[in-house]
């Protein structure tokens, strides 16, 4: 599984592509198959997200989990204050999509 995420260009929080969008949560991400570098090369030029690249991703029951540890932490934040991660079931974490 390969999926694609970047930095949003306002507040440069991490994103992750859907399919359709962005979100701030891994768990929405969308496999991107061969069409990553294309899409990623499409929504920076678009200026919908910056610096977009391709990662490594394993599918769980949870949704997509990166690879690399660096993406871990994109994704899931800071490894150490548990109580200061993304938490996607709270309400209050922000769910929109872009």
């Amino acid at each position: 599984m390969r999926i694609l995420t970047g930095n949003d260009l306002v507040t440069g929080d991490v994103t992750w592509w859907t399919g359709s969008g962005w979100s701030r949560h891994v768990e929405d991400a969308a496999d991107v198959g061969d069409q990553g570098e294309a899409i990623a090369q499409a929504e920076e030029g678009a200026r919908r997200v910056n610096a977009p690249y391709v990662i490594d991703a394993a599918e769980t029951a949870d949704g997509p989990r990166p690879a690399h540890i660096k993406d871990r932490i994109r994704a899931l934040g800071p490894t150490v204050r548990p109580d200061l991660t993304l938490k996607p079931a709270d309400p209050n974490a922000g769910s929109w999509v872009i």
